[in-house]
């Protein structure tokens, strides 16, 4: 068999590889399944975006090429959301890049800027694109440990200085995934200043700006001075439209940073398929009748979630924004073993802390996917589980005592 580069070898396992088969087989046993896995909603897109998908797939040029420019009038809507939600101006031509969701953007990006030599800034947990696309490009990253210390910020002072002179990119996500954590304007201020002074390249993952709750409001980077010098911001319809399988969101950024990521592409791809574009305009247009119905859904999942976690003996903090739950274990609760038993005795799927990196261990993700009635089932066997490792592991301690007396 041809052996593989070692570029593919780097690549750490993904954090959902194994968990569709295991379904399938757990399913076709009986088992009642509860996946609070991926950031998959079981909601519906927008009725207009249906529509539009429906009328625009008869139409013959729409089943043809798009490439790189994509319908216009996708760049369009987004210039025009992007100016209505945060007043920002960009050129739909030369500033926005259309993307077959932003997770091939965020991961083809590093090959414009970053090569054999360089390091990216890589927050763990996080995205598995940031980590992918940098070691695909066979550049270096640096692992920065998200932990409750920092409130979940990549702070760059602390970064060691060989380290910041190799730096091209730093990747950050408000609000986060998996930690649902947000960036406080001066945190942002400041890490687009210190990116001014090193000339790193800001790659600043937007897909949860609108899923926010109790008042809060995301911001975009460029609502920062200096940004636009720096920074490219990408979003996504996946998980303000609940349009995860469609595969469309975007980037902007100056002229120059734009036209890098647009170049990289025109190799690697040929544009969304047109009839989903026109659908993401109609989807675009029907923000004010859409979403702030459907993110006062989440938050009523959110609320459920955190309540029956908290009653099933977990501490839980309620965030402010995003699909997740980002939930600490008790000290000698491993968060693989939690997750891998969960699974098995009981048939609740979440994601182990440790999955999306070692700077994850010790906690494990949920997402308010499904109703209250299953979130609570599945904190109350989230529950049982945790308590069993919790007794396993104070018997083991008794036993590791007194084999130490003896």
């Amino acid at each position: 068999m041809p052996k593989t580069a070692a570029r593919l070898e780097s690549l750490p396992a993904y954090p959902m590889a194994r968990v569709p088969q295991r379904k399938r087989e757990l399913l076709a046993a009986g088992v009642d399944v509860i996946d609070l896995g991926p950031g998959d909603a079981d909601l519906m897109p927008p009725p207009a975006a249906q529509r539009r998908l429906a009328e625009a797939a008869a139409v013959p040029a729409m089943n043809r090429y798009g490439f790189g420019l994509g319908l216009m009038d996708f760049r369009e809507a987004v210039a025009a959301w992007m100016a209505r939600r945060f007043g920002l101006r960009f050129d739909p031509l030369r500033e926005v890049v259309p993307l077959i969701g932003s997770k091939e953007g965020i991961a083809h990006l590093a090959f414009a800027y970053a090569g054999p030599g360089d390091a990216t800034i890589v927050p763990e947990p996080g995205y598995n694109s940031y980590r992918g696309g940098t070691q695909l490009a066979l550049a270096e990253p640096y692992l920065y440990a998200l932990r409750p210390r920092t409130d979940f910020l990549v702070e760059l002072d602390e970064i060691p200085a060989d380290v910041l002179r190799r730096t091209r990119i730093v990747y950050l996500n408000y609000p986060n995934n998996p930690t649902g954590a947000i960036a406080p304007r001066d945190y942002l201020e400041r890490t687009v200043r210190r990116c001014r002074e090193l000339d790193l390249l800001l790659v600043y993952d937007n897909a949860y700006s609108e899923l926010t709750f109790d008042g809060y409001v995301a911001p975009s980077i460029f609502e920062i001075d200096g940004a636009r010098d720096v920074a490219i911001e990408f979003h996504s319809m996946s998980k303000t439209y609940n349009m995860t399988g469609w595969r469309c969101g975007w980037a902007v950024a100056a002229p120059g940073i734009a036209a890098s990521l647009a170049h990289v592409k025109s190799f690697v791809d040929t544009g969304t398929f047109q009839a989903v574009q026109a659908a993401a305009v109609a989807a675009l247009e029907s923000y004010d009748d859409f979403v702030p119905a459907n993110v006062a859904v989440f938050r009523e999942r959110r609320d459920a979630a955190v309540a029956a976690f908290r009653e099933a003996g977990f501490t839980v903090e309620s965030p402010k924004a995003t699909m997740y739950l980002w939930i600490p274990l008790p000290e000698g609760v491993d968060d693989a073993r939690f997750a891998e038993r969960l699974m098995e005795d009981e048939g609740v799927i979440v994601l182990a802390g440790s999955g999306f990196g070692a700077g994850g261990a010790g906690f494990f993700r949920i997402s308010f996917i499904t109703g209250p009635a299953r979130l609570a089932e599945a904190a109350r066997r989230a529950g049982r589980v945790l308590r069993s490792l919790m007794a396993e592991a104070a018997l083991g301690a008794a036993a590791g005592a007194g084999a130490g007396a003896a």
